[in-house]
């Protein structure tokens, strides 16, 4: 079985002003800059040949590169003990575009639809104590330094391995941009 995900990788100049968000909250376990991703799907576990139907089916997705901002931030869940820190992303219809076009290859592949809103974000912290209103001073101070922007050029297919170290994730394939 592998466990996959797709995702927008982020160039390296991203994950170096992410970083510089990553102090100084308490229960904080940072994203290591290595995992850090905007997330289109989560799949889950699948078996080797919907593995290869899920690949054969991305490669079939055509869009145009295209702009992305990240900007603000905020926890999930929205109410009650925030279990995760997150960069949010500025609305943008190419992106909600390409995330309906990676739904659609996914279903001829054979995955069940996600039923959970999708949100567009980077996680930059899985939170185990943190007081709710720690997370909101954070996030207050940071938001206004967040907006970064980036071009998409690719996106990936990801295979996850939970370790005891926390979660591997290992490029299986990568899909480029290009054409309406």
């Amino acid at each position: 079985m592998h466990r996959l995900f797709v995702a927008i990788p982020l160039p390296e100049p991203v994950k170096d002003r992410l970083e510089q968000f990553q102090a100084g909250l308490a229960g904080a376990r940072w994203v290591p800059r290595e995992n850090m991703h905007l997330t289109l799907r989560f799949i889950g576990a699948v078996a080797g040949d919907q593995a290869e139907d899920i690949d054969t089916e991305l490669a079939t997705v055509r869009a145009p590169p295209f702009p992305v901002t990240l900007e603000g931030a905020g926890t999930f869940p929205g109410r009650g003990k925030p279990r995760s820190l997150w960069a949010g992303v500025a609305a943008n219809g190419a992106l909600a575009e390409l995330k309906g076009r990676v739904d659609r290859a996914l279903a001829r592949a054979g995955c069940e639809p996600d039923q959970r809103k999708y949100t567009a974000h980077v996680t930059l912290a899985r939170l185990k104590g943190t007081r709710r209103e720690s997370v909101a001073d954070f996030a207050a101070r940071a938001a206004p330094a967040i907006p970064i922007g980036f071009d998409v050029a690719t996106f990936v297919l990801y295979s996850s391995f939970l370790a005891s170290s926390g979660a591997i994730y290992t490029p299986e394939a990568t899909y480029p941009l290009a054409g309406p």
